[in-house]
């Protein structure tokens, strides 16, 4: 198998306390990876160790070979975020936050104009092209950020918590994006609190209680976890 993510040994304080302790896992090639655990116990904080935005004290981390600490460019334009709350710009319309990320990641303008046509349609948002994140409602802002995520062709996408702030529609719509992506060879990493998304959506788990991974696997053994956990 094909491995797109390493994380070794990963330790993360934050104001000198040990949030992370010696976190390590793999995510393979074409597999959906779900980190689980009660609030505390590291999920987004480790999430936001992997993209960047939060300091490690030791460990690595690679996508497909390239170094986060050393060859972090590169790293970068190998993967997607979609966080909790959506990060948008004030000064760039709907449309404009979808160019962005085009430029970002070289996407041809044909298969920009057709994925663009398809994630607007499919999450509701014709109309919104034009507005401003300041007149979009929550769950709005929250689809724009995911259609911008979902654009590119990158080996790893990750999501903290992709449900939070979608009606229902889009997020079976979303969840059968997940799975095409995972169908072409595309990897997934996300935390959920909904337990019954890790069974339905995730091949393998990695549970979080206090900053350490307690226990990991194929999902197929996350049931009986669950109930121990619930």
């Amino acid at each position: 198998m094909e491995e797109v993510l390493d994380v070794n040994k990963c330790d993360v304080d934050i104001q000198k306390k040990r949030i992370l302790s010696k976190v390590s896992f793999h995510v393979y090639r074409g597999e959906i990876m779900a980190l689980v655990g009660h609030n505390g116990a590291g999920k987004s904080t480790l999430m936001k160790t992997i993209i960047g935005s939060r300091e490690k004290v030791s460990g690595n981390i690679a996508i497909r070979g390239y170094d986060q600490d050393e060859q972090y460019r590169t790293y970068k334009l190998n993967f997607t975020y979609i966080p909790e709350e959506p990060l948008l710009f004030n000064e760039l319309t709907v449309y404009h936050h979808f160019r962005l990320f085009q430029q970002s990641y070289a996407i041809p303008e044909e298969v920009f104009k057709e994925r663009v046509d398809h994630y607007v349609q499919g999450f509701e948002l014709t109309d919104k092209l034009d507005e401003y994140p300041e007149a979009l409602s929550k769950g709005m802002r929250q689809k724009v950020q995911t259609i911008c995520a979902l654009l590119p062709d990158v080996p790893i996408l990750f999501i903290d918590e992709p449900f939070m702030g979608l009606d229902v529609y889009a997020g079976a719509f979303l969840e059968k994006e997940l799975q095409h992506k995972r169908e072409r060879g595309g990897s997934i990493v996300l935390t959920t609190h909904q337990l019954d998304k890790v069974s339905e959506l995730a091949d393998r788990y990695v549970m979080l209680v206090d900053g350490l991974v307690s226990s990991s696997g194929n999902v197929s053994g996350f049931n009986d976890l669950e109930r121990r956990w619930t």
